[in-house]
This record gives C-alpha cells, sequence and structure tokens, in this order.
C-alpha cells in the first residue's frame, strides 16, 4: 500500500463506509484530485473505493453507485479533515456538484 499506514499510538484507525450516488464522475475526479492530498497529509487514505453496478437493497434514500472506506488515524483527525476550510472549499467547489447523495454506512475504530 502506497498511502500512509500512520496509526494512533494504540495502533488502531478510526474508518468510515460511505454511499454515494455520483452522477458527475467528471467533477467527483476533480474532488477527488483536490482532497486527496490534504487526507494524505492528515495520515489518511482511501483503504477500499468501489464502483457499484446494481443495488439490490438499501433503507437509504437514492440509489448508491460508490462505495468507499476512507481511513484515519483517529477520529479527532477525522474531525480536523472535514472541518478544515481547505477540504471544504474543495468540497463546495466539486462534490456538491457531482453528488446526488450521500450516506455513512458505519463508522468504527479497527
Amino acid at each position: 500500500m502506497t498511502e500512509s499506514n500512520t496509526s494512533s499510538s494504540d495502533g488502531s484507525r478510526f474508518e468510515i463506509l460511505v454511499g454515494l450516488h455520483v452522477h458527475d464522475n467528471t467533477e467527483y475526479d476533480l474532488y477527488r484530485a483536490g482532497m486527496t492530498p490534504m487526507l494524505h497529509a492528515m495520515g489518511g487514505f482511501f483503504r477500499q473505493d468501489l464502483h457499484v453496478s446494481e443495488q439490490l437493497k438499501g433503507e437509504e434514500e437514492g440509489k448508491i453507485n460508490r462505495i468507499f472506506v476512507i481511513s484515519f488515524p483517529d477520529k479527532a483527525t477525522n474531525d480536523r479533515f472535514f472541518a478544515d476550510e481547505a477540504y471544504k472549499q474543495v468540497r463546495a467547489e466539486h462534490f456538491d456538484a457531482a453528488v446526488e447523495s450521500s450516506v455513512i454506512l458505519a463508522a468504527y475504530s479497527t
């Protein structure tokens, strides 16, 4: 794995399983290109990243066509990342235009 594996002092990580309905792949790619260096700088990375061709069942609103696990050294780093003004700017510029719906399917420490 080329991503950073920085963990908390006890070796655990905080991870979020996210489902999205991406309707503009070009804008979503711009979002990822803008946010990924920030994610790596904070010791985060995408553990899994999948395109989904068919959703068989789901309680959430909207159709999921992308699922990923995003990993952080700890919950505090996760919170700092999503509160960061530079991240918020990239999200406002590209994510909101690219994603019809999003849902956090799970959040957990490893």
